[in-house]
């Protein structure tokens, strides 16, 4: 467990000391999620969140800015290494604010975007009415097949027709592997940017675990939590000089206003942990434990979209095998401190409050040492549980294992040895 906050504030105090105590006592399944260690920790917790300092390294509106402009190029120097890019800006505050940052870089307003189906697995901010993504920019669609698979013949169809001015490829909720070269080759025959969004799989990206968006994407945006296992915030890279200096400008001043020091700091000690051996052995464990994950699910009978992953999450249609919306499943697996997140599958008659399937992503408990001997056991107390809802003994049982693999593997502190 992270260390107790103490405080003069005390009802603050208890919460957070509350939230730390249900971070260890309840199992992380939600794929966009991570434990960082405490050197991440302590790196955000310093007096650099006193600091203001718009602009860049060397280049500031305010004074003052010798050692922290030191940091932010740090943290690209690390960014740079890890993603095997010539520029990244570092800034970014979130995943979706940096895509904000994409687009106004690349495009105009009202100009056209292709970007997977939010049911397909695609994000809210790659085009969805809801978004400043679908409100400013002509958003356009591609969704995956009956299968669940990418079909990118079927992709390269539907650009030739909408002639985007950009293509995003890099998706919140799809399991198998992205072929960022044939995505290149659809963006120059339409006269299209490439924009890979690889939030969630960076982490493989870096172990090779997952083709690499360079040299094929002109820009690649990740998040800085997920599998890459750092403190939340995003950055933004890219091999293209002038394009760099399009993303400076709309990150600052476009977008944001003074960078948050701390953040960056928490970045550039996640990136040092993702620069080691360890955190390439981390990552295989977390694919493995993935494909074990799911395997269980499948020889069950649970349907899975697209089959078996290939990364470290997988959906499952709980309405087709367990008669359950995935907001019923989001529930009732909360009851046994298992927590998971509600997902629309491709096509869904359901609303995206509701869903008909549910998402697990495996790499938050292979930060805590599970294997896939823990992640079979996990498969199956999940698969009783929902098979049995209405079981108040079986459920029980079950939070007393939730409970157990909890105790056994608590959150670790420290990643590097």
């Amino acid at each position: 467990m992270y260390k107790k906050i103490n405080l003069k504030d005390q009802e603050l105090a208890q919460y957070i000391n509350e939230e730390n105590k249900r971070q260890e006592e309840h199992i992380e399944l939600i794929a966009s999620e991570n434990y960082v260690s405490e050197e991440v920790i302590n790196a955000l917790g310093t007096c650099l969140t006193n600091k203001y300092g718009e602009g860049y390294p060397g280049n500031r509106y305010y004074g003052g800015c010798l050692w922290v402009d030191e940091i932010e190029k740090l943290a690209q120097k690390r960014a740079c290494e890890l993603f095997g890019a010539k520029f990244a800006n570092v800034q970014p505050y979130s995943g979706s604010v940096a895509n904000a940052e994409v687009f106004m870089s690349l495009l105009k307003p009202g100009e056209k975007v292709l970007g997977l189906s939010l049911d397909s697995g695609g994000h809210l901010s790659h085009g969805y009415k809801i978004s400043f993504s679908g409100i400013f920019y002509e958003s356009h669609t591609y969704t995956v097949n009956k299968d669940g698979i990418l079909d990118y013949d079927e992709i390269r169809k539907i650009a030739l027709q909408v002639k985007p001015k950009m293509i995003i490829c890099g998706f919140s909720a799809y399991s198998q592997l992205i072929d960022f070269k044939k995505f290149r080759e659809i963006a120059d025959e339409v006269g299209a940017y490439l924009f890979a969004d690889i939030s969630h799989i960076s982490g493989l990206v870096i172990a090779n675990l997952h083709p690499h968006p360079f040299p094929h994407a002109h820009v690649v945006m990740t998040t800085t939590h997920k599998t890459l296992r750092g403190t939340r915030g995003a950055i933004i890279l890219t091999n293209d000089e002038e394009i760099y200096k399009k993303i400076n400008r709309s990150v600052f001043p476009g977008y944001q206003g003074g960078p948050l020091f701390h953040q960056i700091a928490g970045k550039a000690a996640a990136f040092y942990e993702a620069l080691q051996p360890e955190f390439k052995e981390y990552q295989k464990r977390v694919l493995e434990n993935s494909k074990a994950f799911c395997n269980e699910f499948m020889e069950k009978g649970v349907k899975v979209i697209s089959g078996l992953t290939q990364n470290h999450l997988f959906i499952i249609n709980t309405k087709e095998s367990y008669g359950l919306t995935g907001k019923e499943c989001e529930l009732l697996l909360a009851k046994l401190n298992i927590t998971i997140n509600k997902n629309a599958l491709p096509f869904d008659t359901e609303s995206p409050t509701v869903t008909s399937g549910i998402r697990l992503g495996s790499a938050a408990m292979t930060s805590r040492g599970f294997t896939t001997v823990e992640f079979k056991l996990l498969a199956n107390l999940i698969h009783q549980a929902l098979k049995n809802p209405n079981s108040e003994d079986l459920y029980k049982i079950i939070k007393k294992e939730v409970a157990k693999l909890t105790h056994d593997f608590p959150i670790k502190r420290q990643y590097i040895k």
